[in-house]
C-alpha cells in the first residue's frame, strides 16, 4: 500500500490532527483576539474532514486497527457536521458571556478527533485511544467556563465517573486479551471457533458495561443529569449526540465483528441495559423541573431505544440504530439551541417554569420547541416517530418482541413530561418578558425544527439508503 494511499484511507483524522495542532498554535500567539478567526477555519477543518471521509477508499491500516468502511464514513459525516454546529452556537453563546476563548474550537476538533478513531478502531487498543482522546476533550469542554462553580462540579463528577468507567472497559480488555490472545476483533472471532469461553464472556460484560457509561445507558447514567445541567448549553448539545453516534458504533463493530458467534449471549446483556435505561429515562425525568436534567433522563430513554436496535445484532438492527441515532442528534441538537436562544433578564431559561407564556412572548420559538417535543415524544408524522419506528420494526422482524413492547410502555409516561412543557408555554400565564432570542441559536432551533416536519421524509429518502449501506459493512443478514 504506498503512503498516499494510506494518508487517503486516514484522510480525516489527518486533516483534524494536523488542523487542530495549527490552530493551537495560531490561537497561542494571537491570543484570544483570534477566537472568531479560529472557530471559522476549526469548522472549514471539520468540513474538509467530512468530504475526506466521504472521498476516502476502503481499506485498512496498521495491520487491521484502523478500518476505514462504509459505516465509518456515515458516522463520521454526521459527527464531523455536528461539531461544526456545536462551534457556532458555542463560540457565539460564550461571545455573549464575555468567556469566549480560542481553545473551545480546538478542543471541539481535538474531540472529533476522537470520534472519528473510535468508529474506525479495528482492535481493543485502538478504540481505547479514541474514546480517552474524546473523553479528555469533553471532560475540559464542560469545565469551559471556569468562574462557574456548577461547570467545574460537573466537569469533576464526569471526570471521576468517567476514569471508573474506562478502568472497567480497560479491565474488560484486558480479560479479552487473556482469553482470546488478540486485541483484534476478527482475531478475536477466529479465535472463538464457535462459542465464546466463559472467560471471553466475563470480558464482553465489562467491555459492555465501560461503553454503556459513555452512551450515558442506565444504570452507567449517574454523571449524565449533573453534567448536563452544569456544562454549557452548546456544550451540552455537543456531548448529547456526536459521541453517543461514536461509541454505539464501537458497540456494534467491536460486538458484531469481535464476537459474532455469541450474539445470544451479548444480545442478552444489551437488552437489559436497554430495558433498565428506558424504564429510568422514562419514570426519573417525571420528576424534573429543570429541562436540560428532563433532557439527560431523555437521553438516557432514547440511548435504551438505540441499544433495543443493536442488540438484534442484523443488518436491520444497525440500519435502524443508524437513521434512529441521526434524527435523535438533528432533534436533540434543535432543543439545546432553543434553550441556548432564550433568556429573561439575562438568566438562561432552564426551568420549565421559565417558560410559563413563550408563546406570547415569542411565538416562533413557542412552535419550535413545540415541534421538536412532540419530535422526541414520537408523534407521527415528525422524525422522532420515524426513528422508533424503524428501531420498533428491527426488534420485531428479530423476534425481540418482549423489549418491544416494554419500550412502548416505557414511551408513555416519557410523553407526561414532553406534553408539560408544551402545556407550559401555551396556557400558563406568562412570568415577564424574555431577552431578545440569540439569532444564531434560533436559526438552528428553527432548522431543526423544518427538519422534523415539513423536510422529514425527503430526508429519510436519502438517509434509508446510506444507512442500509453502512449497516452493509458489517455483513451482516
Amino acid at each position: 500500500m504506498t503512503p498516499s494511499h494510506m494518508l487517503q484511507i486516514a484522510g480525516p483524522e489527518v486533516i483534524l490532527a494536523l488542523g487542530a495542532l495549527a490552530l493551537l498554535v495560531f490561537g497561542a500567539f494571537r491570543g484570544d483576539r483570534s477566537t472568531g478567526l479560529v472557530s471559522a477555519l476549526a469548522g472549514l477543518v471539520l468540513l474538509g474532514a467530512a468530504a475526506a471521509a466521504v472521498a476516502a477508499p476502503m481499506g485498512t491500516l496498521f495491520h487491521g486497527a484502523f478500518v476505514a468502511d462504509q459505516a465509518t464514513a456515515f458516522a463520521k459525516v454526521a459527527m464531523y457536521l455536528l461539531s461544526a454546529v456545536a462551534i457556532f452556537l458555542g463560540e457565539r453563546w460564550l461571545s455573549r458571556l464575555k468567556s469566549s476563548r480560542f481553545e473551545y474550537p480546538v478542543l471541539i476538533l481535538l474531540s472529533a478527533l476522537g470520534m472519528g478513531i473510535m468508529v474506525s478502531a479495528g482492535d481493543l487498543i485502538s478504540l481505547y485511544i479514541g474514546v480517552e482522546l474524546q473523553s479528555l476533550a469533553a471532560y475540559v469542554l464542560c469545565a469551559f467556563r471556569r468562574d462557574d462553580g456548577k461547570a467545574s462540579e460537573a466537569a469533576l463528577k464526569y471526570f471521576v465517573l468517567g476514569s471508573l468507567a474506562s478502568g472497567i472497559l480497560l479491565y474488560g480488555a484486558s480479560l479479552i486479551y487473556g482469553f482470546a490472545g488478540s486485541t483484534h476483533f476478527l482475531e478475536i472471532a477466529r479465535a472463538g471457533h464457535g462459542a465464546a469461553g466463559t472467560g471471553v464472556i466475563f470480558g464482553v460484560v465489562f467491555l459492555a458495561c465501560g461503553l454503556a457509561f459513555k452512551v450515558s445507558a442506565a444504570p452507567f447514567h449517574m454523571w449524565t443529569p449533573d453534567v448536563y445541567e452544569g456544562a454549557p448549553t452548546p456544550v451540552v448539545a455537543f456531548i448529547a449526540a456526536a459521541p453517543k453516534l461514536a461509541a454505539l458504533l464501537v458497540f456494534a463493530r467491536a460486538l458484531l465483528q469481535g464476537f459474532p458467534d455469541a450474539v445470544d449471549q451479548w444480545s442478552q446483556v444489551l437488552v437489559a441495559i436497554a430495558a433498565i435505561s428506558m424504564a429510568v429515562g422514562a419514570l426519573a425525568g417525571l420528576v424534573q423541573r429543570n429541562l436540560k436534567r428532563l433532557l439527560a433522563y431523555s437521553s438516557i430513554l432514547n440511548i435504551g431505544y438505540a441499544l433495543m436496535a443493536l442488540s438484534t445484532g442484523t443488518a436491520l438492527g444497525l440500519q435502524a440504530m443508524f437513521v434512529f441515532m441521526v434524527l435523535y442528534m438533528i432533534d436533540v441538537t434543535g432543543f439545546f439551541s432553543a434553550l441556548a436562544a432564550l433568556s429573561r433578564d439575562g438568566r438562561p431559561m432552564e426551568k420549565i417554569e421559565d417558560f410559563a407564556g413563550l408563546s406570547q412572548e415569542r411565538p416562533g420559538l413557542a412552535i419550535v420547541i413545540t415541534v421538536l417535543s412532540l419530535s422526541l415524544l414520537g408523534l407521527p408524522p415528525l422524525s422522532g416517530f420515524w426513528a422508533k419506528f424503524y428501531v420498533f420494526k428491527a426488534a420485531l422482524a428479530s423476534g425481540h418482541w418482549q423489549i418491544a413492547v416494554f419500550g412502548l410502555v416505557a414511551s408513555v409516561p416519557a410523553a407526561f413530561y414532553y406534553l408539560r412543557i408544551i402545556k407550559t408555554m401555551w396556557f400558563d400565564p406568562g412570568a415577564g418578558r424574555t431577552d431578545a432570542p440569540a439569532p444564531d441559536a434560533q436559526a438552528v432551533a428553527v432548522a431543526s425544527a423544518v427538519w422534523a416536519l415539513p423536510l422529514v421524509l425527503l430526508g429519510l429518502a436519502a438517509l434509508d439508503p446510506l444507512a442500509q449501506t453502512a449497516a452493509k459493512a458489517f455483513g451482516l443478514q
